[in-house]
């Protein structure tokens, strides 16, 4: 799906972002996130970093670490289901590689990926991000009991 196009999300987005939002947090088995986040709790943590905005999708990106560390960006990602399997998560993380170097990072690290979340980890491998460590247990997962939380990383040169 290469003609997604993605732009910077605005308050005049919070109902699409927040429809995108609300099922994966509730859900609760990939963001370590309070199942009953409100809506004006969850829109203030997503627009708390630059965010983005696609049919299908939202992101956003932000410094990992404040001073010394803040040359490393994190991100977070949501595809809405209805776009599930139509390449726009992928159209997603390489919009976001591209502004977090327009934006002066060198790098970008996913802190907690959950290892249940193998869709995932399959896309920011193949994007050529590395694990560099593995949390044990770190996540209660509803359905799957506790599971690891993997780091990913990636130079973004």
């Amino acid at each position: 799906m290469s003609d997604v196009q993605i732009r910077p999300a605005t308050t005049s987005d919070e109902d699409a972002i927040w429809s995108m939002l609300e099922p994966v947090f509730r859900a609760g088995d990939t963001y370590a996130i309070d199942p009953d986040i409100t809506r004006a709790d969850a829109l203030r943590y997503w627009f708390a970093a630059q965010t983005y905005i696609t049919d299908g999708g939202t992101y956003y990106i932000r410094p990992n670490q404040m001073g010394g560390g803040d040359h490393v960006c994190n991100a977070g990602f949501v595809t809405a289901a209805q776009a599930s399997g139509r390449g726009v998560a992928r159209a997603m993380l390489a919009h976001a590689l591209s502004e977090a170097k327009t934006l002066g990072f060198d790098a970008m690290q996913f802190n907690f990926v959950l290892a249940s979340n193998t869709r995932a980890i399959d896309i920011w491998q193949r994007a050529g991000f590395n694990q560099i460590g593995r949390i044990p247990q770190a996540f209660r997962h509803p359905r799957d009991g506790k599971v690891d939380a993997l780091i990913l990383h990636k130079f973004l040169d």
